[in-house]
């Protein structure tokens, strides 16, 4: 029993970056990479507790991330898939603004009193299961059947594998990326309400802590499959779950077990990463011949 528990608590330290990483690899398999993960789920996180504050719903600060997630990725794309921008300059644009602006505003509210703590989170089961956590394996499952079960799957892939033939077969690769991003930003959406309304009920500056680039990591790591992506996460889940179960309990310094997930992410990416083949045009802006 005792391990059942265990398994689900670190189930919930799994799920912000599970969230994240499985619409990270809808993106990366129609050719798109999201540098701006890692702010778009900050500003989700920021989103789901004002909204949660304000309404005392929980369900309300869900669908207050989840819209700016998918919002933010849309203005992303618009810049990197329709003007053909750099993903890398402008996702590092979208982190730099998230860091920003949510830290801005945070100072403003408590300046004014507003609340960040306490604030309606997700409600739980028994042995801590949420329905956001049930719909985890769930959601992985329907990432691998849209991208590999369905037609619009074979579009998306073909988008990010060699464009010019999607384009011939009838398909708009702008329009297939700008949807790939759509649910990426759905996905990061649920990824900063999981961190906020279902772990901490409260939000503090950058308390993503590099989580969406961990996910970016995770997507070579389970080589663009998303059943894999979700066990990888796992695994990064249970490195994060260390950090709070051993503090006071080891002779090791704390900072070796936050810095752990980060160092083990990277070893992971060089090693697996080596002959994995990518996505052909991940990364590459696609301009439509005329």
């Amino acid at each position: 029993m005792e391990a059942v528990v265990w398994f689900f608590l670190i189930a919930q330290f799994t799920a912000p970056v599970a969230f994240a990483a499985l619409g990270e690899t809808i993106g990366q398999k129609a050719g798109v990479l999201n540098i701006g993960l890692e702010g778009t789920i900050l500003v989700a996180c920021y989103a789901a507790v004002v909204a949660s504050a304000v309404t005392g719903s929980w369900m309300i600060g869900l669908l207050a991330a989840v819209l700016i997630g998918a919002i933010l990725n849309l203005i992303q794309g618009f810049f990197t898939v329709v003007l053909a921008s750099d993903q890398v300059v402008a996702g590092t644009a979208v982190n730099l603004i998230g860091l920003g602006l949510t830290s801005t505003l945070f100072d403003a509210g408590v300046a004014s009193g507003q609340k960040f703590s306490g604030v309606a989170g997700i409600p739980k089961l028994p042995l801590g299961i949420d329905v956001l956590l049930l719909s985890l394996p769930i959601l992985a499952w329907g990432v691998h059947w849209l991208l590999f079960r369905t037609q619009f799957g074979l579009a998306l892939r073909g988008a990010g594998e060699y464009p010019p033939a999607v384009e011939s077969a009838g398909f708009s690769v702008i329009r297939l990326r700008m949807i790939a991003l759509l649910i990426g930003g759905v996905f990061a959406g649920l990824a900063g309400a999981y961190l906020t309304l279902g772990t901490a009920s409260s939000f503090a500056p950058n308390m993503t802590a590099g989580r969406g680039f961990i996910a970016i990591a995770l997507v070579t790591f389970g080589r663009w499959k998303p059943m894999w992506v979700l066990a990888a996460s796992f695994l990064i889940g249970i490195l994060d779950w260390l950090q709070v179960a051993l503090q006071g309990r080891s002779a090791i310094p704390i900072q070796f077990f936050m810095a752990l997930p980060y160092v083990v992410a990277l070893i992971v990416l060089v090693a697996v990463g080596k002959g994995t083949q990518t996505p052909q045009s991940l990364g590459l802006a696609y301009r439509r011949e005329k």
